[in-house]
C-alpha cells in the first residue's frame, strides 16, 4: 500500500481509469497554461538592437531570450544576417542556425 502513495503510484495502479482519462491527465501535466507575451518598451528595443548589431559587425557571441508560450528559451550564437525586410535575424551557433523574428525576441545580451 505504501508504494501506491508514492509519486504517481495511486493514479497508475488504479484499474478504474479509462485510457482516455489517463491520456487527458498526462496531457494536462505536459501542457501548462500559456504565458502572456510581455510588452517591450522602446528603451529595451534600443538595447536589443545595439547588441544585435554588435554581434553582426564585430562577431561577438550573444545570448537571446526568445518568447515561447510554454517555456523560456535562450539561444546563444553569432548574428550572421539581419533581414530588415522580413524583420528577422539569422543566429548561428556551433553546428546549426535559427531564423528568429524580431517580435519573438524578449532580450539580448553579450
Amino acid at each position: 500500500m505504501a508504494k501506491k502513495l508514492e509519486g504517481n503510484g495511486l493514479f497508475e495502479s488504479s484499474r478504474w481509469l479509462l485510457p482516455e482519462h489517463r491520456e487527458a491527465y498526462s496531457h494536462q501535466l505536459t501542457h501548462k497554461d500559456p504565458i502572456i507575451k510581455p510588452v517591450i518598451d522602446e528603451q529595451e528595443w534600443q538595447q536589443i538592437g545595439e547588441v544585435l548589431s554588435e554581434s553582426f559587425n564585430e562577431h561577438v557571441r550573444i545570448t537571446i531570450k526568445v518568447f515561447d508560450p510554454y517555456e523560456e528559451i535562450e539561444l546563444s550564437g553569432f548574428v550572421t544576417v539581419i533581414n530588415m525586410f522580413l524583420k528577422e535575424i539569422k543566429l548561428r551557433n556551433e553546428d546549426d542556425w535559427d531564423w528568429i523574428k524580431f517580435n519573438d525576441i524578449l532580450s539580448a545580451s553579450t
